[in-house]
């Protein structure tokens, strides 16, 4: 069976889905997008999703193309069309399309387009046994508060991992640590967590807003403040946060071993409760909604 996705409105088999080539996002990265982990079959961090989708696309002045309400619809829908139990949903919202300018066209609708993807969250093998990252130069823009479509810079750093066999990149700018290719960074010294702050140079990761008040429920001390690539290799533990990893160990850093070379306590323990704040979530969710007869 085809997976089934959305384009403007329509659910269709991924086969059949086009969007235009003067379409903005394809043109020129004007777009946003994001990703929605599903647990269980159901949408989890429901609330901070929609509020980071809203800051970009404000961010760079995208209409919304529909409402948050029907935007939840479209991604429930997704996962049940797609009988998708654990994976992730991404989203694609650009300024839609029109002739190639750089300003921004008049009364020109956005594009959204969505897909489901299956993978596997709670028990992969990389949370129990840890990844290895890399560093590599920041060559980012500035915006990078703004999760955009322009991840060119993020691709190469992917790339350069999987080419010295690591499972992670992390970015180096003035001799600071300011995220992962695709993740928040963290360090763990002494019982503290540290990650660097907000600001226009990281992005605002959900997983890293949700994992900072668990610790602080559980009174687990951590400061935010920026960390350096030495700083890190002398940690005791460190890890990544993102939608598709939700947490993994990282047990090196540049061929240095972090702590014992192993995942480390404190790592485990955050894991473990945000895996428990999930299922609370999804499982005190409404059923999964019923796939309509419209295609």
């Amino acid at each position: 069976m085809s997976r089934i996705v959305y384009v403007n409105a329509e659910y269709l088999p991924e086969e059949e889905a086009k969007v235009s080539i003067f379409d903005r996002g394809f043109v020129f990265g004007d777009g946003v997008y994001e990703v929605v982990p599903v647990i269980r079959g159901r949408l989890a961090d429901r609330d901070y999703f929609l509020q980071r989708l809203t800051s970009s696309l404000d961010k760079l002045g995208i209409a919304w193309p529909c409402s948050e309400a029907q935007y939840q619809e479209v991604l429930e829908q997704l996962v049940a069309r797609n009988s998708l139990d654990e994976g992730i949903v991404y989203t694609q919202v650009t300024r839609g399309a029109s002739d190639r300018q750089f300003t921004f066209p008049a009364n020109t609708p956005s594009t959204m387009t969505a897909f489901t993807q299956a993978m596997p969250l709670l028990d992969n093998p990389s949370a129990a046994n840890g990844i290895t990252v890399v560093s590599t130069d920041e060559i980012r823009w500035l915006r990078r508060d703004i999760k955009s479509l322009n991840l060119l810079a993020q691709v190469l750093a992917k790339q350069y991992a999987a080419d010295h066999g690591a499972g992670e990149t992390w970015m180096i700018e003035d001799g600071l640590v300011t995220e992962g290719a695709s993740s928040t960074a963290y360090i763990v010294k002494d019982g503290m967590v540290i990650t660097r702050p907000l600001s226009n140079r990281v992005l605002p990761g959900i997983r890293r807003r949700r994992l900072l008040e668990l610790a602080a429920e559980e009174g687990i001390k951590y400061e935010e403040r920026p960390f350096s690539l030495y700083e890190a290799i002398a940690a005791d533990e460190a890890f990544v946060s993102s939608a598709t990893t939700i947490l993994h160990p990282v047990i090196s850093i540049d061929g240095n071993r972090i702590g014992n070379g192993k995942p480390g306590p404190l790592t485990h323990k955050l894991r473990q409760l945000y895996i428990a704040h999930m299922l609370e979530e999804v499982d005190a969710s409404p059923d999964r909604h019923s796939v309509r007869s419209e295609s």
